[in-house]
């Protein structure tokens, strides 16, 4: 198992690497000037110029890079030209409220899914079959803003039992009793479209594996159909499903942005429309990389898990 972890290291790397050239790149090519929105619309270019020099937007952005990367690095991420402090600070603050609704969102999204694909495979009613059709059509084609609006219109304006948006007055931890119903809304619409894609994946995994030919020996010797499913077929389809549940995370991740916008959630991406907005580089920069090293991250934990599931994967990784 080391030396399948090992195997994955330099490909990460790499990933990151490019990452970061692109990101720092990119932003570059984005219109307007830090230092002429620092300065102010009626500054006169010398005071511009100077505030560029001060931000060291004058130098080759070659040279801004490896400064950059290297601060990077040692863990300095540097200060916020606009919104101001430390971004470090910045993104620990964000990045708590962001895992909160994240790891939300992801149980909901996986207890569903799973519930869902079960009751689908295990039930032999049409209807039951055409609900869970329904169910992923909609969470996947509905957008998400479409989602939170609806949400929001129906269970903090017309029936008033949920708060339509903000976090718990004075942090998670200060009110248990009130956590769940600042994130339910949020969660749920960040939850519905990885629900949705995840339950395919469940039902036609399940059913791969009932069509199994030690599944129908099973069968013959007249083991339950809830027996089959729930303490056979399950566990197997269980590495295809975490492998899918790993790329699925990338879309949560991504859409947790957009969530946090309608809700008025105070994590990342309220941080990072406030650094494109305003094009706070820094901000921005120190954002998107950590996004990628998320899903970089999470790519990794999930060809490991897919390997400790399945010894094939892992045999075939070493060879």
């Amino acid at each position: 198992m080391l030396r399948f972890v090992i195997s994955r290291l330099p490909s990460a790397v790499a990933v990151l690497f490019l990452a970061s050239v692109l990101i720092f790149g990119l932003l570059r090519l984005v219109p307007g000037d830090p230092a002429t929105t620092l300065a102010g619309p009626d500054a006169s270019p010398e005071v511009v110029e100077t505030i560029r020099v001060s931000l060291g937007l004058d130098r080759p952005v070659w040279e801004q890079y490896v400064l950059w990367l290297g601060n990077v690095l040692t863990g300095d991420l540097g200060r916020s030209y606009l919104i101001g402090g430390e971004i470090g600070t910045l993104v620990a603050a964000g990045l708590v409220n962001t895992l909160w609704l994240a790891g939300a969102a992801l149980v909901l999204a996986v207890g569903l899914s799973l519930v869902v694909g079960v009751a689908a495979v295990l039930s032999r009613a049409r209807w039951v079959d055409t609900v869970v059709t329904g169910f992923t059509t909609l969470a996947l084609a509905v957008p998400t803003f479409v989602t939170g609006v609806v949400l929001v219109l129906l269970f903090a304006v017309a029936f008033p039992v949920l708060p339509s948006g903000g976090a718990p007055p004075g942090g998670f931890l200060a009110r248990p009793d009130l956590t769940w119903q600042y994130l339910l809304l949020p969660a749920v619409c960040l939850a519905l479209p990885v629900a949705g894609a995840l339950s395919r994946f469940v039902v036609e995994s399940l059913r791969t594996e009932l069509a199994q030919p030690y599944v129908l020996t099973a069968r013959a010797l007249g083991v339950p159909r809830r027996r089959l499913v729930l303490a056979h077929a399950l566990p197997a389809a269980l590495p295809t499903v975490a492998t899918v549940l790993g790329l699925q995370i990338g879309n949560l991740l991504g859409g947790a942005v957009l969530v946090e916008l309608i809700f008025t959630w105070p994590g990342l991406g309220q941080l990072i429309e406030q650094g494109i907005s305003r094009r706070d580089y820094p901000v921005v920069q120190v954002l998107l990389l950590l996004s990628v090293a998320v899903f970089v991250a999470v790519q990794l934990v999930t060809d490991i898990l897919h390997a400790a599931l399945d010894p094939r994967v892992r045999i075939g990784g070493n060879s």
